[in-house]
């Protein structure tokens, strides 16, 4: 006889009571690197609404996009691992929506990061929990790229840390 299962479905009004707290933009990771950049010097702008993508963290003169990956929402599971690996891990009735959800956010991933490396920048992603856990490595990659890409041919450099 199996034992039964510890998982209890959400009501819709927590779902939605949880969903809605969470925010595209500004969070405290986010807000971190930005702080450290800030502090060593660099300047940069937030949320470029003209460039694919809207990155994170945007340095204009240097063309670096920075992106600040939530590992959840960016599926991280399912790059690093197997869809079975994520459906195993979604207690969820509608695993095939979540799955098509996280595929598709993939794609859109590496379509942005494809655009904007047309157009010259360099295009960096970090995996929020990867930046909570070592800020610093974080902005080591960022700051090599952007001493890097101080000449007048962007577009021949090459970027580090994609």
């Amino acid at each position: 006889m199996s034992k039964p299962s510890r998982y209890k479905p959400k009501s819709p009004q927590e779902i939605a009571k949880n969903m809605s707290a969470i925010r595209s933009t500004g969070n405290r990771t986010e807000a971190a690197l930005r702080t450290a950049l800030h502090r060593m010097g660099y300047r940069y702008r937030k949320y470029v609404k003209g460039l694919p993508g809207r990155p994170d963290i945007v340095f204009t003169k240097q063309k670096v996009a920075v992106f600040v990956d939530g590992d959840f929402w960016h599926a991280r599971a399912l790059k690093e691992g197997t869809p079975e690996d994520v459906a195993s891990m979604l207690k969820t009735p509608n695993r095939q929506y979540w799955m098509k959800k996280f595929q598709r956010r993939l794609e859109l991933d590496l379509s942005v990061n494809q655009r904007l490396a047309q157009q010259g920048w360099c295009v960096l992603r970090f995996w929020e929990s990867d930046i909570r856990s070592d800020l610093t490595a974080a902005l080591a990659i960022i700051t090599y790229n952007l001493k890097t890409r101080r000449t007048k041919n962007l577009a021949s450099r090459n970027c580090f840390g994609e």
